[in-house]
């Protein structure tokens, strides 16, 4: 990665992502166990979700949570996160069996298969 900082324009780079769930625990065991990485730190209202190779995921409480209804588009989809996948099919039966839904979507692909994570958010399986 190269260094396009200048006097205008500061170094930003990206720690982690934060997910929005009434269940921070719950969702980072979830994505924990989805991804093979090791357990979450928990704490009442905040998880931390880290990778062997650095990537961070957090999970922030939120009670009042509406989950996105993708595809209908009443309530938005907001973000997802895309998981590259060697075999769909094995990582599929690995995603169901940990509490994903399938999603049918307007498009599918048999490169990709979309989900919802048991807080109600999309993400996709990417061959």
């Amino acid at each position: 990665m190269s260094d396009t900082s200048t006097d205008a324009t500061p170094a930003v780079s990206i720690i982690s992502v934060v997910i929005d769930t009434p269940d921070p625990g719950g969702l980072a065991k979830f994505y924990a166990d989805l991804l093979g990485w090791p357990e979450p730190n928990v704490e009442s209202d905040w998880a931390d979700l880290k990778g062997p190779d650095g990537s961070v995921l957090n999970f922030q409480l939120a009670p009042d949570l509406t989950p996105p209804s993708w595809p209908d588009p009443r309530v938005p989809q907001q973000f997802h996160i895309d998981f590259r996948v060697d075999d769909l099919d094995a990582a599929e039966k690995h995603a169901i069996a940990l509490g994903a839904r399938p999603v049918e979507g307007p498009d599918d692909s048999p490169t990709f298969r979309v989900y919802l994570d048991p807080s109600g958010h999309p993400f996709c399986l990417c061959r």
